[in-house]
């Protein structure tokens, strides 16, 4: 075994270590507080969004409790669920996903002290219908980003082609176009969050009122090209967009041009250089 698999080796002892904590911590929580009455808080976001930063922003507040607090925070990379949610097929909508057999999982891992249960999967965006059945009361975030932004993280982060990471960018703000309509659903961008948190942050509070503590001035650490280290909130949408090459722009727009109506309806527009 090489030093490169025994770090990883190491590195998943660790977090199976922190996760069966966390559960017998839970399980004496449910105890004292299986009475209490609970919100289920969902956010729909595509990946390379800014989900983590916005999920972080949300478990700042004494209120709510997040069902996975490592790496990018998301309920389907907890034990036992990974297998269920977390393969090559989580973005293909006809597959369908055992969610009696989720919640229960999810429910060992959410503070029942608190009143919100925060879950955050990205491909949670095709299965909103499916989640509505099972989680009740259940509200919703719908949550978008500038598409040029999206595709440079996807492009970076995932080595794929500049065309197969604008189809996957406007498939979601298909998904997304249906899921902003939703009941008990608060819609905003990614830029509207970062240029204008006062804003947005009292829209959350009305939503739901025991967001009436969550603070935007924290530092984030959620992942970003510009820095491993935590940071305030910021636009980074222009500083990814002038990373994508002339070449790979032309591939992208013409993929984009196709869909510039649904690009306009979330404000959006075809960049040009």
């Amino acid at each position: 075994m090489n030093r490169t698999e025994k770090f990883y080796l190491f590195h998943i002892i660790r977090r199976n270590i922190y996760y069966f904590i966390i559960r017998i911590i839970r399980r004496f929580q449910r105890i004292f507080y299986l009475k209490k009455d609970h919100k289920f808080l969902f956010l729909l976001s595509p990946p390379y969004c800014g989900s983590t930063m916005l999920n972080q922003l949300l478990s700042s507040s004494r209120n709510v409790s997040c069902n996975n607090n490592l790496g990018t925070r998301e309920g389907q990379l907890l034990p036992k669920i990974k297998k269920i949610m977390f393969d090559s097929d989580r973005w293909d909508n006809s597959v369908k996903y055992p969610w009696d057999e989720i919640k229960q999982i999810w429910m060992k891992y959410w503070n029942f002290s608190k009143t919100i249960f925060l879950e955050k999967s990205t491909p949670n965006i095709i299965r909103a219908d499916e989640i509505d059945i099972i989680f009740s009361p259940a509200y919703y975030i719908c949550f978008v980003r500038n598409p040029y932004a999206q595709v440079e993280g996807i492009m970076r982060r995932n080595k794929q082609d500049a065309n197969t990471a604008a189809e996957f960018a406007i498939q979601c703000l298909e998904y997304q176009k249906k899921n902003k309509s939703r009941n008990n659903t608060l819609y905003f961008s990614y830029e509207q969050l970062c240029d204008n948190p006062e804003e947005i942050v009292l829209k959350l509070k009305r939503f739901l009122p025991e967001l009436n503590d969550i603070n935007y001035q924290i530092k984030f650490t959620s992942h970003n090209f510009k820095s491993s280290k935590a940071m305030r909130m910021v636009n980074l949408n222009q500083e990814k967009i002038n990373k994508i090459s002339y070449d790979d722009l032309k591939i992208i727009n013409s993929v984009f041009c196709r869909r510039k109506d649904l690009l306009e309806s979330f404000n959006y527009r075809i960049i040009e250089r």
